[in-house]
């Protein structure tokens, strides 16, 4: 089963780390996305650009609406995601809890639901 792991750090806290701390995050990330891809279990992982470049669009009545920043105010932004293949949701939490950035963060773990496509489903 596939699971989303949200990895959601406070922007001033990665600010605040030295070139040689955030440079040594950045190697182990990159080191367990590695160990995760040759066990097959990551499908995709990304760091995101900061907040203050995310757009929200909202579609109301026919009218797009388009606003700066993330849709909600939060402490802990969403900064990256990994999409993770696992046997349940136990085995991908703890897949999870070794995501480096948990340390100074949070990641929410979600699986992913499985939408049935109307053509596939009248075939």
């Amino acid at each position: 089963m596939k699971y989303l792991c949200l990895v959601h750090v406070e922007e001033a806290l990665l600010d605040a780390l030295s070139d040689g701390a955030s440079a040594a995050l950045v190697a182990e990330s990159i080191a367990y996305d590695d160990e995760l891809a040759s066990r097959g279990q990551l499908i995709v992982a990304h760091a995101l650009q900061r907040v203050k470049h995310t757009k929200v669009l909202q579609l109301r009545q026919g009218r797009m609406s388009r606003t700066d920043g993330p849709f909600a105010e939060t402490k802990e932004p969403l900064v990256g995601f990994l999409l993770v293949e696992a046997d349940d949701l136990n085995a991908a939490i703890q897949i999870a809890s070794r995501i480096p950035l948990a340390r100074i963060g949070s990641i929410e773990v979600r699986p992913i639901a499985w939408v049935q496509r109307m053509e596939a489903a009248a075939s």
